[in-house]
């Protein structure tokens, strides 16, 4: 096996030297570092990871931890899609660093918390960890974050422990909604919610009813909570069928694309025509929801763009463990289709304006504000929202 001492000699430099070109110190003179790069080249040489990562108190390894969920449908596959964009973010940052990456996906027990000995287990084995979702519990958040580097990919802007990486869902709810009011006179309204304390939901809940309340002509008729899935849309549609079918809304605003295909399901079983009978407009963008008939008016969000941009972040932490926990949301696009009247065959795309709301901090109901979060910023919405 080619060994340090290999190197050194067919380069005619110290074996500290050749530590020093490996380890990317800037303590070699270029002509030195080509020549030792070179003999690297010839030999072959593979440095011992475990031992540079004992010489720098180091793993070099970032942990993944996802949200395992049942599924009952076929569509609902489609979910993948989200952690499929995210981890191809996360190593589209990473593969310059030569770090590595572990992942992880986590059930949840019969309290409804993650598995948190398998969360601490992976703690132990890696620089800092990436929670995928906003599903692990603040208290849970908190405490690791007082061990460990962590960074929350769309979490809650209040999260008070940890980094947040989001989409700006409270800007690309309200811009959804605008649109059906302002461009289809859309006056009656019925929500088909996510989980009542999932972040994505609660910040496109939000955003409904700041844009209600800026429209005193329109009206929520009704909602109903689902759980981000096909079926729990489904469900959802042929409870506002039983609620109002003598009475139908003129649009249903859905929390996710998932439970929009539910819905659309349900209308479809019931002879209730889209957009002729009622708009269905969804959030999230995901391929399938392009294929329906009719294709669905959506948000998109860059999911690629934030496991790039919480990756980013996690090494800058990792590096810089005192930097004051922030919040990132990243823009949005209106995608207009003709689920929402727009004519047959519209594909618009419409970058979403950032609004002042959006980037204030919104602490949880009896949390207040705290002073060592920063507020919520939004990265330019001239920069591309999503690569692939």
């Amino acid at each position: 096996m080619v060994t340090l001492y290999d190197v050194a000699r067919l380069a005619g430099v110290s074996t500290a030297t050749v530590s020093r070109v490996v380890h990317g110190q800037d303590r070699v003179r270029e002509e030195t570092r080509i020549r030792v790069r070179q003999a690297i080249e010839q030999l072959g040489y593979v440095p011992d990871g475990a031992a540079q990562s004992l010489s720098r108190r180091r793993k070099d390894v970032i942990g993944l931890v996802c949200k395992e969920r049942e599924v009952d449908d076929a569509l609902e596959n489609a979910g993948l899609l989200y952690y499929d964009q995210v981890l191809r973010g996360v190593e589209e940052h990473i593969r310059y660093h030569d770090w590595s990456l572990l992942i992880t996906f986590l059930q949840s027990d019969d309290m409804g918390e993650p598995e948190v000995t398998r969360l601490h287990a992976l703690s132990g084995k890696t620089d800092g960890i990436l929670i995928g979702e906003g599903f692990v519990a603040s208290s849970i958040i908190e405490r690791l974050a007082a061990r460990m580097p962590v960074v929350v990919i769309a979490g809650t802007p209040g999260e008070r422990a940890a980094d947040v990486v989001a989409a700006d869902n409270f800007s690309g709810s309200a811009a959804i909604v605008t649109h059906l009011i302002a461009e289809h006179g859309i006056r009656r309204l019925f929500h088909v919610d996510g989980p009542a304390d999932a972040p994505d939901a609660v910040e496109r809940r939000l955003a409904l009813h700041h844009v209600l309340r800026g429209n005193p002509q329109c009206q929520l008729i009704g909602s109903v909570h689902g759980i981000f899935s096909v079926r729990s849309g489904e469900h959802a549609g042929e409870e506002l069928l039983v609620r109002h079918r003598g009475d139908l809304p003129e649009a249903v605003v859905c929390a996710n694309d998932q439970m929009a295909i539910g819905v659309l399901r349900a209308f479809s079983k019931a002879g209730v025509a889209v957009p002729g009978d009622v708009a269905v407009v969804g959030f999230d963008d995901i391929y399938p929801a392009s294929l329906f008939d009719p294709p669905l008016t959506t948000i998109h969000q860059p999911t690629r763009m934030l496991g790039e941009r919480g990756c980013a972040r996690l090494l800058d932490r990792i590096a810089s463990p005192g930097l004051p926990p922030t919040v990132e949301l990243l823009p949005t696009v209106l995608v207009l289709r003709s689920s929402c009247g727009c004519p047959p065959g519209t594909l618009t795309r419409r970058p979403v304006e950032a609004l002042a709301a959006s980037r204030m901090y919104r602490a949880p109901a009896g949390q207040g504000n705290h002073n060592a979060r920063k507020p919520a910023r939004s990265t330019s919405a001239a920069r591309p929202a999503a690569r692939g």
